[in-house]
């Protein structure tokens, strides 16, 4: 079997990985023959093409490392993109992959043969077009590939503009004010360079509908603060990460919100419900709101602060500082609830010095470059309203398109020829992996976790498709009911509709290919193991996060070092969640909160099953609430679409039924590009975090 792949990045290089080291695992004839194919001059993709100063993951280590290659215990908990890079070439090399990856390569086309199986048609750094024929093509491609515009009137008015992707270092912002468009993880990192830039002039971050700021790591706080000697402001300018804090991306307890977790429970609300209580009303408990951590503007509106429909802002505490105490409430301000939790918990807090204007979206730039603002009803455009902001440089942080183009020429020509088009990651509906009834097309890495990271998903992904390929998985058992329970069920219209569920996702990826431990297989696993690892390693399988070494401990993937990985290393880490907060939120509430209502549905189904059992009653039907959500949002969609579109195809003078402001996007977009190339930053660079 030959197998190309289409992207060097974290989830290529582990799907490579996993496809050429199948035969250990598996009793097939010969090793897969596979290729991998990457653009540019090195491994790393987003890592090493979008990478600027400063960057730091904002995933931990331990997540975005694979399972059978770990960080050295001195890496610090957050890679920088550089380190990170360094860290998967280091892994090409541990498994020998070099030999099958093929740099500066751009795969051109990809065209189906007759009689099944594809054509790769790549051209490498001597221009020549060559073919590689396979059997199957693992797109590793990535989320950040084609740069979104929205289109702004009057952006040509600004003297610079262009995409994030082009960012790479302090120097491109100084002696400017600057405007950020985009409230995300990438903004948010601009914007803290921009702010630690003595001679930047003005940084305003623009918002279209608030976000949801969180902390990478647990903070720091302090019970009943006025028995202890301390007053309110002794917390401020008090570093709330000074110590080594740990991951929360590796903290939270899974075993009744996934593991065991029965399925009344698993397909209802409950579940989201109680990631609400954890991640808003916790803030609130630790920070003083619920509307992001110790984020007192910018906030989500009602109906979409739940963990069900976000994303989590993980590099918010870059910009905490900056943007925060302007509006933060006064003593006198404050309710009688938020001064008693202050005296219960004191949070530290810091002032940056300097403070981060904040803003609406901009409707329109005026012929002066001056930018205008609809007012949002928020505290935000009052404080800016009578400003007048011209920018000198404007930058989209506002995410990527994805775009295939080396499908585009068989798509534009399979009606003509017979031959099925290639589908898009977005008709993936097998596990969001491929499209059912397309199985030898599979796209690894097109997922986004709400909170967690995507190379440890690509690495569970690679492993499910391997065995997909080589007919170790028989497609009937991936049932499509299954789909629902780890989908974050984004509003009708939202541009992002690959959100997952980190943990959720996890399970049942790790479910599908028979790789999920149970109780029985950790007592036995444990109790022959490492020392003390007996009662390690089933705390750890309870109470700590599903890191991908425990889907390496039983099952056709196993691998001898797993359950030393677990007991060791990830050991020590999930031993730095300490504290009232760390222990409690994080493993007391889940287990008893989520344990409980697992127990009570298994109880009630039961009785009913008894009854059903001798003719009294029928037995309680299932209802996947998930599901109906999901159908329901998809059916409102597809009407706002419908009515878009008797909008936008009014005739626009010449009787065709073009899209009004088609030609002004086109043109606009290429306004954005023209910029960079006359200020020399026409490079295809910038930061992706995971």
């Amino acid at each position: 079997m030959r197998v190309a792949v289409i992207g060097g990045g974290p989830s290529g290089l582990v799907t490579l990985k996993y496809l050429t080291a199948a035969h250990q695992y598996f009793p097939i004839i010969k090793p897969i023959e596979a290729m991998l194919f990457e653009a540019t001059s090195s491994v790393g993709g987003v890592f090493f093409h979008h990478s600027y100063e400063d960057g730091e993951m904002v995933s931990s280590k331990y997540l975005t490392t694979f399972s059978d290659f770990r960080p050295k215990k001195d890496d610090p908990d957050y890679y920088t993109s550089e380190q990170y890079v360094k860290y998967l070439s280091d892994y090409a090399s541990r498994f020998d992959l070099w030999p099958h990856i093929k740099l500066s390569t751009r795969v051109e086309a990809v065209r189906r043969q007759d009689g099944g199986g594809h054509v790769v048609v790549y051209k490498g750094e001597d221009g020549q077009e060559v073919e590689y024929e396979c059997d199957a093509i693992a797109v590793c491609s990535g989320l950040h590939d084609k740069p979104s515009y929205p289109q702004v009137e009057g952006i040509e008015n600004v003297p610079e503009v262009w995409h994030s992707e082009n960012f790479k270092d302090r120097s491109q912002l100084e002696n400017k004010t600057v405007m950020v468009l985009g409230s995300g993880e990438t903004a948010a990192d601009i914007c803290y360079l921009g702010m630690t830039t003595p001679s930047v002039k003005q940084v305003v971050l623009c918002h279209r509908n608030g976000w949801m700021g969180a902390p990478k790591q647990m903070p720091k706080t302090i019970l009943f603060p006025g028995l202890r000697g301390y007053k309110d402001e002794d917390f401020e300018g008090m570093d709330p990460f000074d110590e080594k804090p740990n991951p929360i991306d590796v903290s939270q307890s899974t075993l009744f919100d996934t593991m065991y977790v029965h399925p009344m429970v698993r397909d209802s609300m409950l579940v989201w419900d109680h990631y609400k209580l954890i991640a808003l009303d916790g803030s609130w408990l630790v920070a003083g709101n619920g509307l992001g951590y110790d984020q007192w503007v910018g906030a989500l509106p009602d109906e979409r602060r739940h963990p069900s429909k976000m994303f989590f802002n993980k590099a918010w505490n870059r910009i905490q500082p900056f943007l925060v105490p302007p509006y933060r409430p006064s003593d006198s301000e404050i309710p009688w609830a938020e001064k008693i939790r202050r005296k219960l918990v004191g949070t530290p807090w810091c002032d940056g010095g300097r403070y981060l204007d904040l803003a609406p979206f901009p409707t329109h730039f005026s012929s002066d470059g001056a930018a205008h603002f609809k007012d949002n009803g928020r505290i935000e455009y009052q404080k800016l309203k009578s400003q007048v902001i011209k920018p000198d440089l404007v930058i989209y942080a506002t995410g990527y398109r994805q775009t295939f183009p080396f499908f585009e020429e068989h798509n534009s020509s399979a009606s003509e020829t017979g031959k099925k088009p290639y589908p898009h990651a977005n008709k993936a509906d097998v596990r969001n992996l491929w499209k059912r009834g397309d199985p030898s097309v599979g796209f690894i890495g097109f997922v986004r976790p709400g909170f967690g990271a995507i190379p440890a998903l690509s690495e569970l992904q690679a492993m499910l498709w391997t065995m997909s390929i080589l007919g170790r998985i028989d497609p009937e058992s991936l049932k499509e009911d299954d789909e629902y329970h780890y989908r974050i069920l984004t509003p009708p219209g939202s541009r992002v509709r690959y959100g997952v569920e980190h943990e959720a996702y996890s399970w049942q990826l790790a479910s599908d290919m028979g790789v999920a431990p149970g109780i029985t297989d950790v007592l036995k696993l444990g109790w022959n193991g490492p020392k003390r690892s007996w009662y390690r390693l089933p705390y750890i399988w309870a109470g700590g996060n599903h890191f991908n070494a425990k889907f390496r401990m039983v099952g056709p993937w196993k691998w001898d070092g797993a359950v030393g990985v677990m007991t060791g290393e990830l050991w020590e880490t999930i031993m730095r969640r300490g504290g009232l907060f760390g222990n409690f939120t994080l493993v007391v509430l889940p287990l008893s909160g989520l344990g409980t209502a697992s127990l009570l549905a298994w109880l009630w189904c039961t009785f009913w099953a008894v009854l059903a059992f001798f003719h009294l009653a029928k037995p309680v039907e299932h209802v996947n609430h998930l599901k109906n959500i999901w159908m329901e949002n998809l059916k409102i969609e597809e009407e706002m679409k419908m009515k878009g579109m008797d909008r936008m195809m009014v005739t626009n003078g010449n009787g065709n039924g073009k899209p009004i402001g088609s030609m002004n996007r086109m043109e606009n977009e290429n306004r954005n590009t023209s910029p960079l190339k006359e200020n020399g930053h026409g490079n295809r660079n910038g930061y992706g975090t995971t």
